[in-house]
């Protein structure tokens, strides 16, 4: 229906228009708007492609809508810090880097968004970062490729829309990135601990403690878990027994036992309304999304990829990380990357006789190379969260990429060979 000069012409626009802080949801509508236009389609087949599109997210939506009452119970009871906290405690000053690297990866991997993780896990880094005397920008990336390696194993609003695109188990995608995320994560202690060194090679800037909610504040670390260990025990009833317990009810009843371990069932609905709020934005830039990947997947731009592949004696299998990779990379998002990237190449990979839990695997992976670009909020929110400046954030972009980059790789060797 619209050429591919059009579909990028609109994606390019949708960009210029995020890094010209414009909402990011606006943006996406108003380049795919001018994509379809430009593309040839005409107004009313570009609004029909658009509307398409946003129906196809919908089942994303409404499970990522229902993650909120997770994420509140996880923030708002103090469980994310307390189990960031224990790690972090429990590996002590000698592993600092290998500690929060672990908490922002668990974090991260229950269900947190990967932001909150960093900035969930960023007071408790600062103060074991004064304490062993480790540099800032080694400490951010310690979380970020901790985060990274949590993302692609937890049941994050990517995973769930790479698992509905490709019509594949939530827990299957989830475990099948188990390896590249523990590659990930040795990936992560390496980069970290060089740039430690480099830096006190340098002498720049070290850690300063900040101030942290007092052990009153948060819950057991039994409690603070039973959230997340309820999640996973009902997403694994479907491959274990036979019994399949969508997202859809799996994530809000372990949001409502976390608030129930925790001794605070009476503020349910409070941190339902705090954790709606979190991931509001993402389901409001999921259907934003969703308009710009039915014009990319209403083009020829499908086609025209699997030439290019072939023209570069590519395998087609090399189409889910190159696509997770540069789709990422134009939205500045995990979330918008993974979900473009699966609607739009779904059917195509799935022809070639990719398996779908592979592609939608390495898809999701490929999708943590460059998500964290100045355009997207992560950059700026991670940056904050350690009192970063942004040239100093800057600098940490090849160290992340390379993170994301190793998950990617491994997720492709682990079904290629």
């Amino acid at each position: 229906m619209f050429t591919t000069l059009g579909a990028l012409i609109g994606l390019a626009a949708a960009i210029v228009l995020i890094v010209r802080r414009t909402v990011p949801a606006y943006a996406l509508i108003v380049g795919a708007l001018i994509g379809g236009i430009a593309g040839g389609g005409g107004l009313a087949d570009t609004v029909k492609a658009m509307i398409s599109g946003t129906q196809s997210m919908m089942p994303s939506v409404l499970r990522i809508l229902a993650s909120g009452v997770l994420v509140g119970a996880l923030v708002r009871t103090g469980s994310a810090a307390k189990i960031a906290d224990a790690i972090v405690t429990r590996l002590g000053e000698r592993f600092a880097l290998a500690a929060v690297a672990l908490a922002a990866m668990a974090v991260c991997a229950v269900g947190v968004f990967i932001d909150i993780a960093v900035i969930t896990a960023a007071p408790v880094a600062l103060a074991v970062g004064a304490r062993a005397k480790l540099p800032v920008p080694a400490l951010l990336l310690a979380m970020i490729g901790g985060g990274k390696a949590g993302n692609i194993i937890s049941p994050n609003p990517n995973t769930i829309a790479a698992a509905d695109a490709f019509k594949v188990d939530l827990t299957e995608l989830m475990a099948a990135n188990i390896i590249p995320a523990l590659f990930a994560f040795a990936a992560t202690l390496a980069l970290s601990s060089w740039l430690a060194s480099r830096c006190r090679r340098r002498s720049e800037t070290f850690a300063s403690p900040v101030a942290e909610c007092g052990d009153a504040a948060r819950p057991a670390l039994w409690s603070a878990l039973s959230g997340p260990v309820t999640v996973v025990g009902l997403l694994a009833l479907r491959p274990f027994a036979g019994i399949a317990v969508d997202p859809l009810v799996a994530l809000p009843a372990g949001g409502i036992v976390s608030a129930i371990a925790c001794g605070k069932w009476r503020n349910a609905v409070e941190f339902s309304q705090f954790g709606l709020g979190k991931v509001s934005g993402v389901a409001i830039l999921l259907i934003g999304t969703g308009t710009i990947a039915g014009i990319i997947r209403a083009s020829d731009l499908n086609t025209d990829m699997i030439a290019l592949l072939g023209a570069l004696k590519l395998p087609m299998a090399a189409l889910a990380p190159v696509s997770g990779i540069l789709m990422a990379g134009a939205t500045a998002s995990t979330t918008a990357g993974a979900t473009i990237a699966s609607q739009t190449f779904s059917g195509a990979l799935v022809e070639a006789g990719v398996a779908p839990v592979s592609a939608a695997a390495t898809i999701h992976a490929g999708a943590t190379v460059a998500d964290s670009l100045p355009h997207g909020s992560f950059f700026h929110a991670t940056g904050g969260s350690v009192f970063m400046s942004v040239g100093e954030r800057l600098k940490l972009i090849p160290y992340e990429a390379a993170v994301g980059l190793v998950a990617t790789a491994v997720s492709c060797c682990r079904w290629l060979t």
